[in-house]
């Protein structure tokens, strides 16, 4: 067993992003500049905002954050990305997801600038995506997909069954896996394809059946340690997208965290496994980088 290591590759990543940033600044070039929307005081959002932008400083990218409180109206909401929208001087930006209920996600979205979508959630660049185009793809099957691309992980003819079908990670990693490698979004990133996939979700039969034929699992279905040993085919990769806190009380934090796979019982059966923390997380803020690096260059 060896382990999918994000730590690792994450800070290989953000080595290879300043670099390229430090030769931007040296030929007087435009230095990339991401930008987060936060509204609300969502524990989790927060973290994820603040990592966000902790490292576009180590980049050197420079980055904006605009919080908000949970009571701004949705009109009010869509000025603010109006005006991301029409400001030359920021590459890409994200609404942080959730939003308060009496906000429409979709409606939010969708007046996000498709060429400042670096989350790849708007419709034309998930539309983009199902047609094997090169886009922004969502920041975490990219994530996943680079972690495999640097493992030399080949996925060409292997049985992958997607665990989830949510539009931010399963049904865009489920196209990723099975696109051909002579796709623009396949290899115009290095990526590797040509699987045989399966998507399976909460209303599908025989499902240990399903994922315990799978050469690489991938696990986003949302469920503490949902997936066990017997439901891994013996030397499987698994890739595991999940993040839950537990009550922990021998923790000095409180709280232990883990995924959507039991790691512990299924690791010993695995050739490659994705650890939590540690894992895909790390992963998915480096591709945003990457897709804000692509959208300064892409102007």
């Amino acid at each position: 067993m060896q382990l999918l290591d994000g730590k690792l590759l994450s800070d290989e990543i953000l080595s290879e992003l300043k670099t390229e940033v430090d030769n931007i600044r040296q030929k007087n070039g435009k230095i990339p500049h991401l930008a987060a929307v936060l509204v609300g005081e969502d524990g989790a959002s927060i973290t994820y905002v603040n990592s966000k932008v902790k490292n576009c400083e180590k980049v050197g990218f420079k980055s904006s954050l605009i919080k908000k409180d949970a009571t701004i109206t949705e009109e009010e909401l869509l000025e603010i990305i109006q005006k991301l929208n029409q400001d030359t001087d920021i590459d890409g930006f994200i609404v942080q997801l959730p939003l308060p209920k009496h906000i429409s996600e979709k409606v939010i979205t969708d007046a996000i600038s498709p060429d400042k979508d670096v989350d790849g959630f708007h419709p034309f660049n998930v539309g983009k995506l199902a047609l094997g185009l090169d886009t922004y793809v969502s920041a975490t099957p990219n994530g996943v997909m680079e972690m495999l691309k640097r493992y030399k992980i080949q996925t060409e003819g292997k049985n992958c069954v997607v665990l989830g079908r949510s539009n931010i990670v399963g049904s865009p990693m489920s196209m990723l896996m099975s696109k051909s490698s002579r796709s623009e979004v396949i290899s115009k990133n290095g990526y590797s394809a040509d699987a045989t996939v399966t998507v399976c979700h909460s209303k599908t039969k025989n499902l240990q059946e399903i994922t315990s034929k799978a050469d690489i699992l991938i696990v986003a279905i949302g469920q503490q340690e949902f997936v066990t040993a017997d439901m891994v085919k013996e030397g499987a990769i698994v890739v595991d997208v999940g993040l839950h806190r537990l009550i922990d009380e021998t923790k000095k934090s409180g709280y232990r965290l883990v995924g959507d796979v039991k790691f512990d019982e299924v690791a010993p059966k695995t050739s490659y496994i994705t650890p939590v923390p540690g894992g895909v997380g790390l992963m998915t803020i480096c591709s945003l980088l990457m897709n804000t690096l692509k959208a300064s260059k892409n102007k």
